[in-house]
């Protein structure tokens, strides 16, 4: 409202308006996009010509603004309720395709569009339903069953699997992924490894204390010291890691695993990375 008025006192031509509209609105796409926000197109790439008001009320007030005008629902969030809005509404044309296969960009897998069609079935008409699972069959046909058991996974403990650990991942074999659960007192992470997945030896290294404390969460999994014996780690069990101690650890071959890391505080603490845990030295410890 500031922003029109403001406009109003400038130009009272209508195009002068309309030129220092798009400048706002351009500069409102660039910001939007340096936030991670929602940018849209559709309605111009399909209807600018025909239909340009509409157009940038569908591109820059539903998904420019009411898409991502706060962070009390995420994306994942919003398309969950707007494919649940269709189908109930019986829309199962190409604006559901479009929301579905949004849907799936924003992290919901095909176990999860499968239980929440299933649930909607029952509120919103099974027929409905059905015509929304032939969309979501043609869209999530290429899931890989790694992604399928990775959420099966996550369905498995309390603690969020978390966001894939690239800042890490030079030192792991496989794909991991990292979960903060507290920073207060003492540093405590979720780590994840899909089967097949561990870090290289490394040494927690410190003057005086320090160290780790693993607590497995879910899965299987292995830790190691230099010249010891493999552990295996089930939920619940507890390894105690001393500083200054060459160790690896990590999933099972033929299982997802994760446990909660617990830094423990010591002077001159830092963490020294060695080599990869070779494939011979993992298939002993998995054999």
């Amino acid at each position: 409202m500031r922003i029109k008025f403001a406009v109003d006192k400038v130009a009272n031509h209508s195009s002068m308006k309309r030129i220092i509209y798009t400048l706002i609105l351009s500069t409102f796409a660039i910001y939007s996009m340096a936030q991670q926000k929602i940018v849209q197109t559709a309605g111009r790439d399909n209807l600018g010509d025909f239909a340009p008001e509409f157009a940038h009320l569908n591109d820059d007030i539903l998904f420019g603004e009411v898409w991502s005008r706060n962070d009390l629902l995420s994306l994942r969030d919003r398309s969950i309720v707007t494919v649940t809005a269709l189908i109930s509404q019986g829309i199962t044309d190409s604006s559901l395709k479009a929301h579905l296969e949004n849907a799936r960009k924003n992290g919901i897998d095909r176990s999860e569009i499968a239980e929440i069609i299933t649930h909607a079935a029952f509120y919103a008409g099974w027929p409905k339903a059905w015509a929304a699972f032939r969309l979501a069959k043609d869209i999530w046909t290429d899931d890989t069953p790694a992604e399928d058991a990775k959420a099966e996974f996550q369905r498995s403990m309390i603690f969020p699997i978390g966001e894939p650990n690239s800042a890490f991942a030079q030192y792991f074999i496989g794909n991991s992924y990292l979960a903060p659960i507290s920073s207060e007192q003492v540093n405590v992470a979720n780590v994840t490894f899909e089967p097949g997945c561990r870090n290289n030896w490394h040494i927690h290294k410190a003057s005086k204390g320090g160290g780790q404390m693993l607590i497995g969460v879910a899965g299987r999994g292995w830790y190691q010291e230099e010249g010891k014996p493999a552990q295996e780690i089930l939920p619940g069990t507890v390894i105690h890691i001393p500083a200054n101690v060459k160790h690896w650890h990590g999933a099972a071959a033929d299982s997802w695993f994760a446990h909660l890391a617990f830094e423990v505080a010591g002077e001159d603490a830092s963490t020294e990375w060695h080599e990869a845990v070779s494939d011979e030295e993992y298939q002993k410890v998995n054999q």
